[in-house]
């Protein structure tokens, strides 16, 4: 007959976030599960293996307001709500960590020894909140079978050692290496047992399978995930907005008759020629292009349906106020420029020697850098409506990014 194991989970989430400017990382929200760091973190355990018992450690003096405020970060998930509430619950725990990962875990340590001692215990950062229930379960079985494990991936960039100073020691063989990352997980007493020896050999041990190996023996490693990355500095915090930045690339086109005793206006700005864009407006077949081409990119609408030219409101309408209102609505939709670029086929005028003053035009109408925008302009080689210089034609593309 096959022995239950008792299982429990530690999350280190004692840390004060300094790196992250003060805010307590495993309190951030996070968009792939719309809960927190520490939610994210600790829910996929409960689907990988029996957990009996969770110990959450806290940061030295949290207090009662840091328990409750580590509660409310956790049952962000509706999940854990549930798993919780039931009446034959794990057990959860909250103690106050220590000044090292070393101390905290061992404080988790001593806490399930006097209030729930188990078989195994798995280890985990709480600022790791991409992890998944594959590569936990994963670990979870090596420990059974071999006492203790932890996941890890090959380093991406050739490893070298190297002294204080940054001289080059050791040229090391990147097929040998790997990144550890957590979960890591042990028999229970035999951890324990070395974390107590470890206590008081006056080394910093920077993880568990450390402190296994110095005073237990072989630590075996699983396969871990590259996206199961550790919450630690500001930049990472587009991680928890949906992993990877969400990118928009928009396409616009737009085509005017040319004809006497109109104005030449491309990008806001006049080009004086004996020949203007025939429109209901201004005309402008290159902020309408680009006007488009952002509309489309974060799929609002497009510049007919916004400014219809049976609107009498946009009768020779400077073009500018188009592309304006259409950058508050995608602006207001949470998007930002990477860039716009924009080709004009037109057989005269020669547009080079106004191109940067086109550019610095719409630069300034979206209130971004010149060096987003870019303009060339094409001619149709005396061939069609454009070679014959009775049109223009434009068209923009645009990178949108959130």
């Amino acid at each position: 007959m096959e022995t239950k194991n008792k299982v429990a989970v530690i999350v280190t989430a004692a840390g004060s976030s300094t790196r992250m400017g003060g805010d307590k990382k495993e309190f951030l929200p996070t968009a792939h599960t719309k809960g927190t760091v520490l939610s994210a973190a600790t829910e996929p355990f409960f689907s990988a293996c029996p957990v009996e018992a969770l110990v959450i450690t806290l940061a030295p003096g949290s207090g009662t307001e840091g328990i409750e405020k580590t509660k409310k970060a956790l049952f962000a998930s509706p999940i854990l709500q549930d798993i919780f509430a039931q009446d034959s619950s794990p057990k959860l725990f909250f103690t106050e960590g220590g000044a090292t990962r070393q101390e905290s875990v061992f404080k988790g340590l001593l806490l399930l020894q006097e209030k729930y001692p188990v078989d195994v215990v798995l280890i985990h950062d709480g600022a790791r909140p991409f992890i998944t229930a594959n590569v936990i379960s994963k670990v979870y079985k090596k420990v059974l079978e071999q006492g203790a494990a932890a996941c890890g991936v090959p380093p991406v960039d050739t490893q070298k050692e190297v002294d204080k100073e940054g001289k080059i020691l050791r040229h090391l063989n990147r097929s040998s290496l790997t990144s550890i990352q957590t979960p890591q997980g042990f028999l229970f007493k035999p951890l324990l047992e070395a974390h107590i020896q470890a206590s008081t050999d006056g080394i910093i041990y920077t993880d568990d399978t450390a402190i296994w190996n110095t005073y237990v023996g072989s630590v075996f490693v699983t396969e871990g995930c590259s996206e199961n990355k550790k919450i630690t500095y500001p930049e990472d915090i587009y991680l928890l907005k949906g992993k990877t930045m969400n990118i928009r690339t928009g396409l616009g086109y737009d085509l005017h008759r040319l004809t006497e005793d109109r104005n030449l206006m491309l990008g806001g700005v006049h080009i004086p020629y004996h020949k203007g864009e025939l429109g209901h407006s201004d005309g402008d077949v290159l902020l309408h292009a680009i006007t488009d081409a952002l509309l489309g990119a974060a799929a609002i609408s497009d510049i007919g349906e916004m400014f219809p030219p049976s609107d009498a409101r946009w009768k020779d309408c400077d073009s500018k106020q188009f592309l304006l209102a259409a950058w508050e609505k995608v602006k207001n939709a949470g998007w930002q420029l990477g860039n716009i670029d924009c080709v004009i086929a037109i057989e005269a005028p020669k547009i080079l020697p106004f191109r940067n003053a086109i550019r610095e035009s719409i630069a300034n109408i979206l209130g971004v850098s010149i060096e987003q925008i870019f303009v060339k302009a094409k001619t149709a080689e005396k061939l069609g409506a454009i070679g014959s210089g009775d049109a223009v034609e434009v068209w923009a593309t645009c990178l949108l990014q959130r």
